[in-house]
Protein backbone atom coordinates (compact mmCIF):
# COMPACT_ATOMS: atom_id res chain seq x y z
CA UNK A 1 0.00 0.00 0.00
CA UNK A 2 1.48 3.60 -0.85
CA UNK A 3 0.28 6.70 0.70
CA UNK A 4 -0.62 9.77 -1.27
CA UNK A 5 1.80 12.48 -1.41
CA UNK A 6 -0.91 14.28 0.86
CA UNK A 7 -0.63 11.88 3.42
CA UNK A 8 3.46 11.53 3.13
CA UNK A 9 3.93 15.90 3.30
CA UNK A 10 1.40 16.39 5.93
CA UNK A 11 3.51 13.32 8.27
CA UNK A 12 6.67 14.64 7.28
CA UNK A 13 5.29 18.01 8.64
CA UNK A 14 4.46 17.17 11.41
CA UNK A 15 7.73 15.26 12.19
CA UNK A 16 9.43 18.54 11.69
CA UNK A 17 7.73 19.92 14.52
CA UNK A 18 7.86 17.53 16.77
CA UNK A 19 11.75 17.09 16.80
CA UNK A 20 12.03 21.15 17.59
CA UNK A 21 9.89 20.82 21.23
CA UNK A 22 12.24 23.79 22.31
CA UNK A 23 11.47 26.03 20.43
CA UNK A 24 9.57 29.60 20.73
CA UNK A 25 8.95 30.75 17.63
CA UNK A 26 6.15 29.80 15.10
CA UNK A 27 6.35 27.30 12.54
CA UNK A 28 5.91 28.83 8.71
CA UNK A 29 4.41 27.30 5.65
CA UNK A 30 7.86 28.90 3.71
CA UNK A 31 10.26 27.20 5.76
CA UNK A 32 8.28 23.52 5.42
CA UNK A 33 8.56 24.15 2.17
CA UNK A 34 12.36 25.06 1.72
CA UNK A 35 13.28 22.05 3.97
CA UNK A 36 11.15 19.54 2.17
CA UNK A 37 11.57 21.31 -1.29
CA UNK A 38 7.43 20.93 -1.81
CA UNK A 39 5.50 23.60 -3.33
CA UNK A 40 4.04 26.10 -0.86
CA UNK A 41 0.11 25.27 -2.76
CA UNK A 42 0.68 22.10 -1.53
CA UNK A 43 1.46 22.54 2.02
CA UNK A 44 -1.00 25.78 2.47
CA UNK A 45 -3.58 22.68 2.41
CA UNK A 46 -2.27 20.24 4.38
CA UNK A 47 -1.52 23.01 7.20
CA UNK A 48 -5.19 24.15 7.05
CA UNK A 49 -6.40 20.89 7.03
CA UNK A 50 -4.25 19.63 10.02
CA UNK A 51 -5.10 22.75 11.37
CA UNK A 52 -9.04 22.25 11.41
CA UNK A 53 -8.31 18.18 12.83
CA UNK A 54 -6.88 19.87 15.63
CA UNK A 55 -2.91 18.38 14.74
CA UNK A 56 -2.12 22.35 14.34
CA UNK A 57 -2.73 24.86 16.18
CA UNK A 58 -2.75 27.97 13.66
CA UNK A 59 -2.42 31.71 14.50
CA UNK A 60 -3.35 34.13 11.39
CA UNK A 61 -1.52 37.39 10.89
CA UNK A 62 1.53 39.28 9.84
CA UNK A 63 3.21 37.49 13.29
CA UNK A 64 1.10 34.28 12.22
CA UNK A 65 2.37 30.61 11.90
CA UNK A 66 1.54 27.09 13.36
CA UNK A 67 2.75 24.90 15.76
CA UNK A 68 1.43 21.41 16.85
CA UNK A 69 -1.92 21.37 18.38
CA UNK A 70 -1.12 18.33 20.41
CA UNK A 71 1.31 16.30 22.28
CA UNK A 72 3.88 13.81 19.84
CA UNK A 73 2.33 11.03 22.11
CA UNK A 74 -1.23 11.71 21.33
CA UNK A 75 -0.89 12.01 17.37
CA UNK A 76 -1.03 8.16 16.24
CA UNK A 77 0.10 7.57 13.14
CA UNK A 78 -2.89 5.02 11.97
CA UNK A 79 -5.59 7.77 12.83
CA UNK A 80 -3.47 10.18 11.06
CA UNK A 81 -3.71 8.06 8.25
CA UNK A 82 -7.07 7.15 8.17
CA UNK A 83 -7.78 10.72 8.62
CA UNK A 84 -5.31 12.32 5.29
CA UNK A 85 -6.10 9.50 2.66
CA UNK A 86 -9.22 10.01 0.21
CA UNK A 87 -9.38 6.49 0.52
CA UNK A 88 -7.29 3.51 1.60
CA UNK A 89 -9.45 1.13 -0.94
CA UNK A 90 -6.34 -0.83 -2.32
CA UNK A 91 -8.01 -1.27 -5.62
CA UNK A 92 -11.19 -0.18 -7.39
CA UNK A 93 -13.16 -2.68 -9.26
CA UNK A 94 -15.58 -0.48 -11.09
CA UNK A 95 -13.16 1.60 -13.41
CA UNK A 96 -12.97 -0.37 -15.91
CA UNK A 97 -15.91 -2.52 -14.32
CA UNK A 98 -14.14 -6.22 -13.72
CA UNK A 99 -16.27 -9.08 -14.53
CA UNK A 100 -14.87 -10.92 -11.81
CA UNK A 101 -16.52 -8.56 -9.20
CA UNK A 102 -19.21 -10.32 -8.31
CA UNK A 103 -17.45 -13.38 -7.26
CA UNK A 104 -14.03 -12.25 -6.75
CA UNK A 105 -11.97 -13.02 -3.66
CA UNK A 106 -9.25 -11.09 -4.36
CA UNK A 107 -11.73 -7.76 -2.63
CA UNK A 108 -11.46 -9.59 1.07
CA UNK A 109 -8.09 -10.86 0.73
CA UNK A 110 -7.17 -6.97 -0.08
CA UNK A 111 -9.42 -5.59 2.34
CA UNK A 112 -7.83 -8.26 5.13
CA UNK A 113 -3.88 -6.58 3.85
CA UNK A 114 -5.05 -3.04 4.30
CA UNK A 115 -6.86 -4.09 8.07
CA UNK A 116 -3.27 -5.37 8.95
CA UNK A 117 -1.40 -2.55 7.78
CA UNK A 118 -3.74 -0.23 9.55
CA UNK A 119 -3.28 -2.46 13.06
CA UNK A 120 0.67 -2.22 12.59
CA UNK A 121 0.66 1.97 12.27
CA UNK A 122 -1.92 1.73 15.11
CA UNK A 123 0.74 1.19 17.23
CA UNK A 124 2.50 4.07 16.51
CA UNK A 125 2.62 7.44 17.99
CA UNK A 126 4.19 10.36 16.05
CA UNK A 127 6.55 10.76 19.88
CA UNK A 128 7.64 7.11 18.30
CA UNK A 129 8.73 7.70 14.74
CA UNK A 130 10.85 11.14 15.93
CA UNK A 131 12.59 9.05 18.80
CA UNK A 132 15.54 9.46 16.88
CA UNK A 133 15.12 13.21 17.25
CA UNK A 134 19.13 13.86 17.28
CA UNK A 135 19.45 11.74 13.90
CA UNK A 136 16.62 13.54 12.06
CA UNK A 137 18.18 16.96 12.72
CA UNK A 138 21.16 16.50 11.92
CA UNK A 139 19.90 15.79 8.26
CA UNK A 140 18.25 19.26 8.13
CA UNK A 141 19.16 22.02 5.93
CA UNK A 142 20.37 25.31 7.32
CA UNK A 143 17.81 27.68 7.92
CA UNK A 144 17.44 31.05 10.03
CA UNK A 145 15.60 29.60 13.11
CA UNK A 146 17.91 27.09 14.22
CA UNK A 147 17.66 23.64 15.23
CA UNK A 148 18.79 22.91 19.16
CA UNK A 149 19.79 18.71 19.76
CA UNK A 150 18.45 17.48 22.81
CA UNK A 151 21.35 16.42 24.63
Amino acid sequence: MQLTRYTDFGIRTLMYLAIQPERETLFRISEITEVFELSPNHVSKIVHHLGKLGYLQTIRGKSGGFKLGMSPDDINIGQLVRVLENSLAPIDCSKPYCRFTPACQLKGVLAEAVSAYLTVLDQYSLSDIVSNRNDLVKLLPELSIPVLELA
